[in-house]
């Protein structure tokens, strides 16, 4: 049945001849949905019946489709007395049916399926959203590129090509996602996962039960869409999972990685969307729960988006030529060396991008394969490449075909917002390159200026910072060296944010081409920040309040020791200070309510890294606590 269903309605069957045919030929879908991506990520799904569609086909493919902007993310642009958005259709992307393999119609015997039509986002005739951002940046990124080219054509003399030779730039991305399954309702014990992922007992070992078959038909449908996956294995954390008296597996919890092909940087972040909710609805329909939150269990790995970005020439003759390799004896071109310094030296301002939520913070901690620090490494020589997994930005190198050439950012999670997250890498790069370029660098000149140590000055990077390691940044620096060497990173989305007014001179790289307005920096800034109070307040407040209440006394006074006691009465006042008034002390939930009261977004973050240091400070205590008791 699944072969007899249809996929993708590619951009040479986006006229309405061939549509009608479409929808003639597959009368199972029923639906037609309109699919915009707002600041912060989300996805709009409108469902329009097939038939209004097909009466009105003109007008909704040339025209227009009219939604509320109270639906979507855009603070400070769409208000209530302005809030109408306008939905037109990419007729450039891949279009994909979204099938219900729960909802079967009658006639057919197929599942009811929903044709997602990507589209852009308009307010007040102006584009607003994601995937236009990232197309806009896409498409300065490659007119610069020629514009460069054309005003130094001995550029192009490392590759031994002229401008003549040049068909097109050919820019290309891919996400490898990670998630957690498990099955609904189960906990694991946090100490048993931590052991587990220390001992690499379940990183690359066989999927089983419906874990393998949720996989597996994941891995197939991938297939069906064309998105041509790659591999689908474990990840590092999860646990054994356990048999109940049927001979079924229970107390699921396992973390996966599903890869597919790169495409084009549109095409790959809407490919992305696609993949979760497959991944998703497959494993539901199976009797498990995924999510792709960036830390869903705190003190075990957590889940990583890492995002692969690539240039290359397609030449008129057809070969093709990757613009970050060389002939020469180097690791990189003088283009590679170069785009890679605009990501170091403009991190800051791409930061807000990647990591905007309190999830993705929870994973960017020492120790658990996530980055902490703005540093690459390319490898200890040209013929080893580079394999370390503790930096920010990779190499990805293979001797055998230099085509293969990309930047791999490891510092992204499954809910960071890829169109933004790859317009900001591609502005960022061409600010490097442009340095590069007009200033006639040489490829080791940019090798020493990549490589140079904090304290040694330079004409790009920053003086104070080094930028290459080739150490492992966790275990071979203390925290004190790594902040003194690679800068200090933010620990709060409120510190994030206010990069982008502690950086006036690298927010201009990334708002080259006045594609990331101000409009734009300040809606995407407005959204992060009510997203980040209000997940303190409503949620992350109250989970740590029922916590908390479940750290109760257990030690009984007939075998208790005086350790028992001190190390009680240690927990309970810990437990007051971060939770319950008097009238002579108010706790740190009460100062973080009354900042937020205040729009004091500063003492918010500071009161947020105190009660998160103290959290884990009463987690350790009762973990002892509970230890030291022989009877519970």
């Amino acid at each position: 049945m699944l072969e007899d269903l249809i996929y993708v309605v590619y951009k040479e069957n986006h006229s309405e001849e061939a549509l009608r045919e479409i929808f003639n030929l597959h009368p199972e879908i029923k639906f037609v949905s309109f699919v915009g991506v707002d600041l912060a990520g989300n996805d709009t799904d409108e469902k329009i019946p097939v038939s209004i569609f097909i009466q009105d086909l003109y007008t909704f493919l040339k025209g227009a489709v009219q939604t509320d902007g109270s639906s979507v993310s855009f603070p400070g642009i769409a208000s209530l007395n302005n809030g109408k958005i306008d939905m037109i259709a990419d007729l450039d992307a891949n279009w994909f049916v979204d099938y219900n393999y729960e909802h079967i119609d009658i006639k057919t015997g197929k599942p009811i399926g929903t044709l997602r039509i990507p589209c852009y986002l308009y307010h007040d005739n102006k584009p607003i959203d994601s995937r236009h951002l990232l197309k806009s940046s896409i498409d300065f990124f490659k007119d610069s590129l020629i514009d460069l080219f054309k005003t130094y054509p001995e550029t192009l003399s490392q590759f031994n090509i002229s401008l003549d030779d040049i068909d097109y730039i050919d820019v290309t991305s891919a996400t490898e996602l990670e998630f957690w399954v498990k099955t609904p309702n189960d906990k694991a014990e946090i100490e048993e996962l931590s052991t587990s992922q220390v001992l690499h007992e379940q990183y690359w070992t066989r999927t089983k039960g419906a874990v393998r078959t949720s996989l597996e038909q994941s891995i197939m449908l991938l297939e069906y869409y064309g998105l041509s996956p790659e591999m689908g294995h474990k990840e590092v954390g999860g646990v054994k999972a356990k048999l109940d008296d049927s001979g079924k597996l229970t107390h699921i919890m396992e973390q996966l990685e599903i890869d597919w092909k790169y495409s084009n940087p549109l095409q790959c972040a809407d490919n992305e969307l696609l993949a979760r909710n497959i991944i998703k609805e497959t494993f539901r329909r199976n009797g498990l729960d995924v999510t792709f939150l960036a830390k869903p269990v705190d003190g075990v790995a957590g889940s990583g988006k890492h995002v692969h970005i690539g240039i290359a020439i397609k030449l008129k003759n057809g070969k093709k030529i990757n613009l970050f390799s060389t002939n020469k004896e180097h690791f990189l071109s003088n283009i590679g060396y170069s785009a890679l310094m605009g990501i170091l030296k403009n991190y800051e301002v791409i930061n807000p991008f990647i990591s905007s939520t309190n999830d993705s913070f929870r994973r960017l901690k020492p120790g658990f394969e996530a980055p902490v620090c703005i540093v690459t490494s390319i490898g200890h020589a040209v013929e080893l490449p580079s394999r370390n997994r503790t930096i920010l930005v990779g190499v990805v190198r293979d001797l055998q075909n230099s085509l293969s050439t990309r930047f791999e950012l490891r510092s992204p999670n499954p809910h960071t917002n890829t169109y933004l997250a790859i317009a900001t890498l591609y502005l960022t790069m061409l600010d490097g390159i442009k340095y590069a370029i007009e200033n006639k660098k040489s490829e080791d000149e940019l090798l020493a200026e990549l490589s140079k140590k904090a304290g040694e000055s330079s004409d790009y990077l920053e003086k104070n910072r080094a930028y290459r390691s080739e150490e492992n940044i966790f275990e071979d620096f203390t925290q004190e060296e790594r902040e003194n060497y690679f800068g200090k990173v933010p620990a709060t989305v409120y510190e994030n944010l206010i990069s982008f007014e502690n950086y006036p001179e690298k927010l201009k790289a990334l708002q080259a081409g006045e594609i990331f307005t101000d409009k734009i920096i300040n809606s995407f800034k407005l959204a992060a920040l009510s997203r980040w109070v209000t997940e303190i307040t409503h949620r992350l407040i109250n989970n740590y309040a029922e916590e908390i209440r479940s750290y109760k006394m257990i030690h009984s006074k007939d075998t208790s020791s005086d350790l028992d006691m001190s190390n009680w009465m240690r927990i309970n006042e810990l437990r007051q200070h971060i939770m319950k008034d008097t009238h002579n002390y108010k706790s740190l939930f009460t100062k973080i309510r009354e900042a937020e009261e205040n729009n004091d977004y500063k003492e918010i973050s500071d009161l947020q890294k105190e009660l998160d240091l103290e959290m884990v400070r009463l987690r350790k205590l009762y973990d002892c606590y509970k230890k030291n008791i022989l009877d519970i």
